[in-house]
C-alpha cells in the first residue's frame, strides 16, 4: 500500500469547496462542512493523511512540503475552484516530480477530458462515487485495470469502464475515525447547527429530481443506497466518545427524510444516547415528511431541519422538477413549529421563470413559514446539470465555459442571466432578501433570546453577524465586478 495524501486543496479565505459542500463558495458566513467524501477513502488506505486546507487556514506554502513525504497525492476540486486547485497540482509536482497526483468529484465526473488537458500536472482523474477507486490506486495497481478512472496513456486520455456504485454501505469504515485523527473539530462550523458540531452521511443517492442539483445527477446518482441503522447508531456513538464537547451531530445526506423507516429507525436507536449526553442532532429533509414521522424525529432528539424549499412559486418548483407543492410545503412548517422543530430554510432566486414578482413571492412565503434561519443563494448552472444543459440551450449562460461560479472574492455569483432579469439582478435581489428576511422584529428577538441563554451561541452569532454585515458590503461594492476564476 502506497503512502496517500488526501487534499482538500487551499483556496480563497473562507471558501467551503470541500467534499461536503454543496454549494463550493465562500458563505455569508464562515461555513464549513467535513470532507466526507474525501474521508471515506482516507479510511480504508492504512497510512494515508487527511488534510482539508481551507479550514485550518492553510496556504500553498503549508502544504507544498508534504509533497515529499507521500507516494499519491488525491485532492478533491470542484468547478469554482479547480482552476486554482490545479496550479496547487502543479505547484506539488514541482516540489516532488515523482508524485502521483489525481483529482477527485463531481467536476471530474463530469469532465474527466477537460479535466486532465487543463490540469497537465495530474496523471488521473475519477468518474463517480470513488472510494475503492482510489483503494485500488493505493495498492498500485496498473490503471487499465481500474473501473471508473481516467487517465493519460502516450499522451492520449483514456477511460476505463464505469465502476458500479457500493450498495453496501455497511461495509464503508466510519468517516469520525479519520475526522478524529486529521482534524480539527472547532475548525467546522454552520449556521444551522449548534456548535461544535460533527457531519457524516447515512446514506447516499437521492430520489428527487431537482433539475439545478448537482450531486444526485452526477457522482452519487439518484439510487437510494442506506447503511443500517445499528452502523449509525454504532459511528454516533464513536463521535460522542471522541469529543466530549460534541453538541450537535448533523446527518448531511442529500436528504435523509427520503426513506420513512430509515430515518425512524435511526432516530429510535440513537435518541436515549443522545439525551443521556445532552447531545441533538439535524439532517436535510424533504417539505413532505408527515407529521407523525416528525413526531418521532422530535421525541428522539431532532432540533432542527434544513429544508430545500427553493422558491415559494409553484410554477417556478415544476420548472425545476422539485416534485413539491407550496401547500405542503406550508403543512409542513406548520407540523415543524407545532413540534418545536426549527427549520432552516434553503432559497434560490434566479432560477427558470423566476421574475420580480416572483422573488417577491418567494420571500413573503419565507416570512409566512418563518424558518428560524435561512440560506439565499443565486442560481448556479453547474456542469452535469439538466439546468446547465437547458441554460446552454436557452442562451441563458452569461458565458458558456466553466469555473465562472464564483468572484474573486470567493462569493457564488449566478452564471445565468435572463433578458427580462439580469444577472446583476439576481445578485442584488440574493443580498436583499437576506436584509428583508432576517430584519424583522422577530427573528431578531429570537436571535438575541437565544444569545442570552447560551453563552456559546452569543459568541457564535457575533462572529457570524461581523462577517454578515461584511459580506453585505463587499456584495455591494461588487455587485456589477462579474464573476471570475480563483
Amino acid at each position: 500500500m502506497r503512502k496517500v495524501l488526501f487534499l482538500n486543496p487551499p483556496s480563497f479565505k473562507g471558501f467551503d469547496g470541500g467534499a461536503g459542500a454543496r454549494y463550493q463558495a465562500r458563505r455569508e458566513v464562515r461555513s464549513f462542512w467535513f470532507p466526507t467524501w474525501l474521508a471515506h477513502p482516507a479510511a480504508m488506505v492504512p497510512g494515508s493523511r487527511l488534510v482539508d486546507a481551507p479550514p485550518a487556514d492553510l496556504g500553498l506554502d503549508d502544504i507544498l512540503p508534504l509533497a515529499t513525504e507521500f507516494e499519491v497525492a488525491v485532492l478533491h476540486t470542484s468547478t469554482p475552484s479547480f482552476f486554482s486547485d490545479a496550479r496547487t497540482a502543479e505547484a506539488l509536482k514541482e516540489v516532488n516530480p515523482k508524485l502521483e497526483i489525481g483529482l477527485v468529484g463531481s467536476h471530474t465526473d463530469v469532465l474527466p477530458g477537460e479535466s486532465l488537458e487543463k490540469a497537465k500536472s495530474v496523471d488521473w482523474v475519477t468518474r463517480g462515487e470513488f472510494d475503492h477507486t482510489v483503494v485500488e490506486l493505493a495498492e498500485g495497481r496498473p490503471f487499465e485495470e481500474i473501473d471508473g478512472l481516467s487517465w493519460r496513456h502516450h499522451g492520449e486520455v483514456v477511460h476505463n469502464k464505469p465502476r458500479p456504485v457500493p450498495e453496501d454501505l455497511d461495509a464503508l469504515p466510519h468517516v469520525v475515525d479519520v475526522y478524529a485523527r486529521d482534524l480539527v473539530l472547532e475548525n467546522y462550523q454552520v449556521g444551522e447547527a449548534l456548535f461544535p458540531y460533527v457531519s457524516f452521511y447515512t446514506g447516499r443517492g437521492c430520489r428527487s429530481r431537482c433539475s439545478f442539483c448537482l450531486w444526485p445527477q452526477t457522482i452519487e446518482g439518484h439510487r437510494f443506497r442506506t447503511r443500517s441503522p445499528a452502523h449509525v447508531a454504532a459511528e454516533v456513538q464513536k463521535a460522542l466518545d471522541y469529543w466530549p464537547q460534541l453538541r450537535e451531530i448533523f446527518f448531511d445526506d442529500d436528504t435523509l427524510t427520503d426513506d420513512i423507516a430509515h430515518v425512524e429507525g435511526i432516530a429510535r436507536r440513537i435518541g436515549p444516547t443522545l439525551a443521556e449526553r445532552r447531545v441533538t442532532w439535524s439532517c436535510n429533509a424533504k417539505g413532505n415528511v408527515p407529521y407523525e414521522t416528525l413526531k418521532i424525529l422530535k421525541e428522539n432528539g431532532l432540533r432542527v431541519v434544513t429544508v430545500g424549499f427553493e422558491s415559494g412559486n409553484q410554477q417556478i418548483l415544476n420548472n425545476i422538477r422539485k416534485g413539491m407543492k407550496v401547500a405542503r410545503y406550508r403543512q409542513f412548517a406548520e407540523d415543524c413549529h407545532a413540534l418545536g422543530i426549527k427549520m432552516h430554510g434553503c432559497f434560490i432566486v434566479g432560477l427558470p421563470g423566476e421574475t420580480k414578482e416572483t422573488i417577491e413571492e418567494t420571500l413573503q412565503f419565507a416570512k409566512d413559514i418563518d424558518p428560524y434561519t435561512i440560506q439565499c443563494s443565486v442560481s448556479a448552472a453547474y456542469p452535469g446539470t439538466h439546468l446547465y444543459k437547458q441554460a446552454r440551450e436557452q442562451g441563458w449562460l452569461i458565458e458558456d465555459t466553466t469555473g465562472k461560479l464564483v468572484m474573486d472574492e470567493g462569493f457564488q455569483v449566478t452564471s445565468i442571466s435572463y433578458p427580462h432579469l439580469s444577472h446583476e439582478e439576481i445578485f442584488e435581489a440574493a443580498a436583499s432578501f437576506y436584509r428583508r428576511f432576517f430584519f424583522r422584529p422577530g427573528p431578531i428577538a429570537r436571535i438575541v433570546k437565544e444569545m442570552l441563554t447560551d453563552w456559546s451561541q452569543m459568541k457564535l452569532r457575533l462572529s457570524e453577524a461581523r462577517e454578515f454585515f461584511s459580506y453585505l458590503a463587499t456584495r455591494k461594492n461588487q455587485a456589477s465586478g462579474g464573476a471570475e476564476t480563483p
